[in-house]
């Protein structure tokens, strides 16, 4: 034995094997990040993106059919009740009609010219009529008188009379009628008949103070009764609306306070929320999705000249503060680490990690209260890796 350590090979293979063992067996130290368990405020918010508004916003409606002629406002623009004029509308012109459509309405002229010719010549052959009966009711009414005519032959030619009279003013009715529809044919072909008149322009004045946000188009157009033409709206009384999902909704009260972050200041704006809305609406996601939102009313507290730039229909994100304590004991989120059913972090104790079941609380977007199981000032593991476990070494990266 002693021969064969004398020989080099064998002693460097045996220094081989003894290093290769210690290095096998050395205790293995595991690279990690730490945080700290303090004690401070803790803020649990309800974070999600929201718009301006502008609270109360006027849309104005054209109120007849016609033409309408260019708007001459700009957003921005102000506006004064009963003032300025907000559009001008004039009767639109008439429709041009396609060649079958004049010559069949051209052939329902001639007819209806027909129909006034043989109405009128109706009317002729009635009002003939009738004054020969006249006559003949003179004539008799004079042999009445001498005796020489019976009473009953004399009433039946009176009653003969009445009836040619009111032959002769149906017959007026007919002429009106048809010359109407002569009218009536002439005024879809474009030229209108004698009696038409044009109707008058209508103009839109402002129905309140304020200032121009939108127009619905500024080229002139033909509109219908009730389409959109302007929105109105003061911008100083903006408000915010955010759409929560149903869920995280019913844990938000009136009166909450809500933190308006990212609308391009350079610091937050304070907020109240005014109302949840106690209807809520089907939204999809990016994802596809289908969730249940609820609109809710922020209010924001600030001077409106700390948010002087904000206008109607900005991104703004929100921060509804659900929970607030000035000093709680407190963890990076990032630590915890599931144990059974319930949570658990790695406590760094003389460069060893140490497994620490936790008893939490509220959670913040980064830290968690912590209610029981490690003390202030605890050194703990943030992301804790997979090869991690209870007394292994670690050191910190």
């Amino acid at each position: 034995m002693l021969e064969a350590l004398r020989r080099p090979r064998v002693l460097i293979g045996a220094l081989i094997v003894f290093g290769l063992v210690v290095v096998a067996m050395w205790p293995t130290t595991v690279p990690v990040t730490t945080g700290r368990v303090v004690r401070g405020p803790l803020t649990v918010t309800i974070d999600e993106d929201g718009r301006t508004r502008v609270r109360d916003r006027f849309v104005v409606t054209a109120p007849v059919a016609g033409e309408l002629m260019r708007i001459e406002l700009r957003p921005g623009d102000r506006v004064e009740r009963g003032r300025t004029v907000i559009a001008t509308i004039r009767p639109a012109r008439p429709v041009p009609i396609d060649a079958r459509t004049r010559a069949e309405l051209e052939a329902a002229l001639r007819s209806a010219e027909a129909a006034v010719g043989r109405a009128t010549a109706e009317e002729q052959r009635a009002r003939t009529a009738a004054d020969l009966a006249a006559r003949q009711v003179r004539r008799s009414e004079a042999l009445a008188e001498a005796g020489a005519m019976a009473r009953e032959a004399l009433e039946v030619q009176q009653a003969e009379l009445r009836v040619l009279e009111g032959a002769v003013q149906a017959a007026e009715y007919a002429v009106a009628q048809a010359r109407q529809e002569v009218q009536a044919v002439r005024a879809r072909l474009g030229a209108p008949g004698e009696g038409t008149t044009e109707a008058p322009t209508v103009t839109v004045m402002a129905p309140v103070d304020g200032v121009v946000l939108a127009l619905h188009g500024e080229s002139q157009r033909v509109v219908a009764p009730g389409g959109p033409l302007v929105d109105l709206g003061d911008p100083d009384a903006i408000e915010v609306v955010a759409d929560l999902l149903s869920v995280d909704a019913v844990r938000v009260q009136a009166g909450s306070r809500v933190i308006v972050d990212r609308w391009g200041g350079p610091d937050p704006l304070e907020g109240r929320v005014r109302l949840v809305e106690p209807s809520g609406f089907t939204k999809f996601s990016a994802l596809g999705v289908e969730e249940q939102r609820v609109n809710v009313i922020i209010d924001i507290t600030d001077p409106p000249g700390a948010f002087a730039a904000l206008g109607d229909g900005f991104r703004v994100e929100v921060r509804i503060v659900e929970w607030h304590d000035e000093s709680t004991l407190q963890a990076p989120l990032s630590a915890l680490f599931r144990e059974g059913e319930g949570w658990a972090v790695y406590e760094v104790i003389d460069g060893r990690a140490v497994r620490r079941p936790v008893t939490v609380g509220r959670r913040a977007t980064r830290d968690v209260q912590i209610l029981d199981g490690v003390s202030e000032g605890a050194t703990i593991v943030t992301y804790p890796p997979d090869t991690l476990d209870d007394g292994v070494r670690v050191a910190e990266r």
